[in-house]
């Protein structure tokens, strides 16, 4: 055999080589399908598209520009949830299973509320519920169970009506951003506006520091004041 025919059958044989090993892979020896990313676990709280005529986004959880001017003394003056506005008597539902933690407890957002333990230490508290929920602690629901109907703070629904939704763990001492949680269309939910609910408070000190719903800080109940900034914009 002549030297160029050696090196042509040793070509050959490294050619076959790698297609069986591609071979192998494509038919299910090692080559996995594209991961697809998961989604939220919990849904929102009204069933049906966000809209002006159904619900919509009315503030942002966090370091918000309403936070900053009213100092919300419970959640270290930021804004501890998400508010969804809605028509008061419009039905709430359980965003996740669970099971009925407390119907009008000792957590605020008045006049009525309900707390719904899920799994992972995690916790959904609906506030400014327009009467008492028909459930009791121990009861078990299912995601998209309707729970309460909203309503709003003042308890007559002629200022504000919105439900006031957070994200409780460390058994309910602290919030977190509800917002990576749930499986919502933001941008239509926001209605494409910005208001002072929707916008962040800059603190000029540190002026990329929770600026947008992706990046808020947890809130534990009694800590000090996180948004007391002593240059702030606007």
């Amino acid at each position: 055999m002549t030297m160029r025919l050696l090196r042509a059958r040793r070509l050959l044989l490294r050619v076959c080589s790698v297609l069986a090993v591609l071979l192998a892979l494509a038919c299910g020896g090692g080559l996995a399908a594209p991961a697809q990313a998961a989604l939220p676990p919990f849904q929102a709280p009204f069933a049906g598209p966000p809209g002006p005529g159904s619900w919509f986004i009315g503030q942002w959880y966090g370091n918000t520009v309403w936070s900053h001017m009213y100092q919300y003394p419970a959640g270290q003056g930021l804004h501890f949830g998400i508010d969804f506005n809605a028509p008061c008597g419009t039905i709430v539902r359980a965003i996740g299973d669970g099971t009925v933690f407390a119907v009008d407890g000792p957590y605020g957002a008045a006049p009525h509320n309900v707390v719904i333990q899920h799994g992972g230490d995690l916790f959904s508290l609906y506030g400014h519920l327009l009467q008492r929920a028909n459930l009791v602690p121990g009861q078990q629901v299912r995601q998209g169970d309707p729970i309460a109907l909203s309503g709003e703070p003042d308890g007559n629904c002629e200022h504000d009506p919105h439900l006031h939704l957070e994200i409780r763990k460390s058994a309910m001492r602290q919030t977190v951003n509800p917002a990576p949680l749930l499986n919502v269309d933001w941008w239509r939910a926001t209605l494409g506006i910005r208001r002072n609910g929707l916008t962040f408070e800059r603190d000029l000190d540190h002026p990329d520091r929770w600026m947008t719903i992706s990046d808020q800080p947890d809130v534990t109940f009694g800590d000090a004041y996180l948004n007391a900034y002593d240059r702030a914009w606007p």
